[in-house]
C-alpha cells in the first residue's frame, strides 16, 4: 500500500533507537524525509548513518537536544524548521516506589514526557494549519489508561498526554491537520531489553527466559509476549500518511491487547 509520503518531512523526537527509530525507518521506507532526534551528536550521527545505510536514496538528517532543558530545546525548535508530520515520541520510564517520587523526578519525567510534546506541538503546529495539511502523532501507552502502582509518575505522563492530543486536535477543526495517540503496549524496545538483562543477570536466567517470563505474567494480555517497535511503528505511520485523513482526536491502542476496555 502506498501511504502517499512521499515529499513530506517528518520530525521524530527520541527517535535514535527503540520505538522513534522504528518509526523513523518506516516513515523513511515511505519516501518521507524524517529529521531523527536524540540527546547526544554521537548518537545521532550513529542513527543517521544507520537509517541512510537501510533505506538507501532517502533524506535522512538529525538533531541533538535535551528536550527537558529549555535552552536547549529552544535551539533545537529552531533548527527544525517547518515539517508536515510530527511524532512526539521521546520519553523516559522508571520503576519507583510512590513514597519514594521526589519533585525533581515527578519534574524530570513530565518535562521529557509530556512538556516536550507541548513545545514541539506549540512550535510545529500552526505552520500545518497555515498550510493547511499536517500530521501530529503521539506514542503514549497504555499505562496512561491503567496506570501502574510502581511507574505512577510514568502513568500520569502519559494520561496527560492523552489529554494534550485530545485538546490539540479540536483546533483542527475543518482543516487537513489531525492530531492522533497511539497507545502502546510492554514493547521490547532498547531501554526495556537492556533492564531485562539487568534482572535476567541478576536471577541468573538468559534474556530469552527472563523476557519469556515476564511476559507470561502480563496475563491481561491477548498476544501474551513483548511487542516489537516495528509494530508501533506501523500504526504510527498509518497515522501520518494522507490515508488517515478520517481520523482524528483518536487514541488507538496498539496494545496487544492488554487494556480490557471494549473502546
Amino acid at each position: 500500500m502506498d501511504l502517499r509520503l512521499t515529499g513530506k518531512r517528518a520530525f521524530i523526537s527520541g527517535s535514535t533507537q527503540g520505538i522513534g527509530y522504528a518509526v523513523a525507518r518506516a516513515l523513511a521506507a515511505e519516501g518521507a524525509a524524517v529529521v531523527l532526534h536524540g540527546r547526544t551528536p554521537d548518537g545521532v550521527q550513529a542513527a543517521v548513518r544507520r537509517l541512510r545505510e537501510e533505506e538507501h536514496g532517502t533524506e535522512v538528517s538529525g538533531i541533538a537536544g535535551n528536550v527537558a532543558d529549555d535552552d536547549e530545546l529552544g535551539r533545537l525548535l529552531e533548527a527544525v524548521g517547518d515539517v508536515d508530520v510530527l511524532v512526539n515520541n521521546v520519553g523516559v520510564f522508571e520503576v519507583r516506589p510512590f513514597a519514594a517520587l521526589t519533585d525533581a523526578d515527578w519534574r524530570r519525567v513530565l518535562d521529557v514526557n509530556l512538556m516536550s510534546a507541548v513545545r514541539l506541538s506549540r512550535q510545529l503546529m500552526p505552520g500545518m494549519l497555515e498550510r493547511g495539511w499536517g500530521r501530529i502523532v503521539m506514542v503514549s501507552s497504555e499505562s496512561g489508561v491503567d496506570v501502574p502502582a510502581d511507574m505512577i509518575h510514568y502513568g500520569v505522563s502519559k494520561a496527560a498526554v492523552l489529554a494534550l492530543s485530545n485538546g490539540l486536535a479540536k483546533l483542527t477543526r475543518g482543516t487537513g491537520v489531525t492530531v492522533n495517540t497511539v497507545l502502546g503496549g510492554p514493547t521490547y524496545s532498547d531501554g526495556v531489553a537492556s533492564a531485562v538483562r539487568h534482572v535476567a543477570d541478576v536471577q541468573g536466567l538468559s534474556e530469552e527466559d527472563m523476557k519469556a517470563a515476564i511476559a507470561a505474567s502480563n496475563t491481561s494480555s491477548l498476544v501474551q509476549r513483548f511487542l516489537e517497535p516495528a509494530e508501533l511503528a506501523s500504526l504510527v505511520t498509518y497515522l501520518a500518511s494522507p490515508l488517515s485523513s478520517a481520523t482524528n482526536g483518536a487514541a488507538l491502542r496498539a496494545d496487544g491487547g492488554r487494556l480490557v476496555q471494549v473502546l
